[in-house]
């Protein structure tokens, strides 16, 4: 394809993840007071948002393997994104039990598409440098993320009622098949250059390994989004709590943009930046204080465009194409994994008023990630020789 058939390609994959955005970011919002409403209590809300999480990841590595097994990828990400009718569905439910297995199907219809859709990107971005590809659908992403939230915040608001809330999602979610199903038959050619597939096989370089061991220990040193939100609440006030996660997601989107372009010049050696930052937000909550919890939003969104950005593009560069699948489905289950590790690590320091700690604990794992990233790079230019980088 030419430069500007491959730009239309990932517009089109980053509206498909705008709709999704829409949709399941959106009811995300409101789905913990739904299930109070329900008549579940604090402990259990926290049960099944982590159950329900973790499964959804465990669902990310083994779809990954799937579909580099069967070559299925587009059946995977139609599949994926099928499965988000459970979210309308929820405005049909008034059972506790019924709720949870919709919202369960939610979360395993992520894990199904996100190692496809990651994969299937890569495959037609080609020629135009993972750093953009990655950036420009991520922004997209983003952008839903927003307006999602925003919507079903404000039907919820002057309705009360979460049955119309749930069911109001239908609407985006028939635009999101409609171009599911276009993209498919647009783009149905995209697949591994490479062949191969018939095998399951955890053969990769040991760059993509230490790359893996990096972004996990990047992750478990890096606060969480909820606590940066949760000290703001108790800092400002809840209305202010929400202005400064809605600026978390806007300056996401500008960030995955310009790190987008930055990765396609400098290569790999640019993800020095997001893993040296990640330092920041944690420590700044830490400190507490209004200006630092503000800091620590900014610098969070910056960081979580990258990873949303570069991380991923840095996968496409690690592996061939016929295993692309399973090295996003391993990738996204590392860096859930992380992600859900961090949390209850940085609560218990808060709580706890261990701030020297919480800052050592920063440091000391973000340092421990540079070195296992600068391993990553190292290999990878050892084994690939005076070949580019990003080749």
């Amino acid at each position: 394809m030419n430069n500007k058939e491959v730009y239309k390609a990932i517009i089109l994959f980053g509206v498909v993840s705008f709709l999704g955005d829409v949709i399941y970011e959106g009811a995300r919002g409101i789905i913990p007071s739904y299930l109070a409403y329900l008549g579940a209590s604090a402990f259990l809300v926290g049960l099944i948002s982590g159950v329900t999480e973790f499964i959804g990841i465990s669902f990310r590595f083994i779809s990954g393997f799937l579909v580099d097994l069967s070559k299925s990828y587009w059946t995977f990400y139609i599949l994926g994104y099928a499965l988000i009718v459970s979210i309308p569905l929820l405005g049909l439910s008034n059972s506790l039990q019924i709720a949870v297995i919709l919202i369960l199907i939610e979360r395993i219809a992520k894990g199904i598409r996100a190692p496809a859709r990651d994969s299937l990107i890569s495959f037609v971005s080609r020629g135009m440098g993972p750093g953009k590809a990655f950036g420009i659908h991520e922004a997209l992403d983003q952008i839903g993320a927003v307006t999602g939230p925003l919507i079903m915040g404000l039907i919820l608001l002057y309705s009360n009622n979460y049955s119309l809330a749930f069911l109001s999602s239908l609407i985006p979610y028939l635009f999101l098949i409609t171009s599911v199903l276009y993209i498919y038959r647009r783009y149905s050619w995209a697949s591994p250059s490479e062949g191969g597939g018939g095998k399951l096989s955890l053969k990769y370089e040991r760059s993509f390994w230490m790359y893996n061991i990096a972004v996990f220990l990047n992750m478990i040193s890096l606060i969480h989004v909820s606590l940066i939100v949760l000290s703001s609440s108790l800092t400002f006030n809840p209305g202010m709590a929400a202005l400064l996660y809605m600026l978390i997601q806007l300056v996401d989107t500008a960030s995955a943009l310009v790190a987008g372009f930055m990765f396609d010049r400098y290569g790999r050696a640019f993800l020095y930046i997001p893993f040296a930052l990640s330092i920041a937000p944690s420590c700044l909550t830490l400190l507490g204080g209004g200006s630092n919890i503000v800091l620590a939003a900014i610098t969070f969104g910056i960081i979580l465009g990258m990873q949303e950005s570069i991380y991923r593009a840095a996968i496409s560069t690690l592996v061939p194409e016929n295993q692309r699948g399973s090295a996003y489905g391993i990738f996204n289950a590392v860096y859930g994994v992380g992600n859900l590790i961090s949390a209850p690590i940085f609560g218990y320091l808060i709580q706890s008023k261990m701030i020297s700690l919480g800052i050592y604990y920063t440091i000391i794992g973000q340092l421990l990630a540079i070195i296992a990233l600068f391993l990553s790079l190292r290999r990878k230019e050892r084994s690939s020789g005076p070949q580019n980088e990003l080749s």
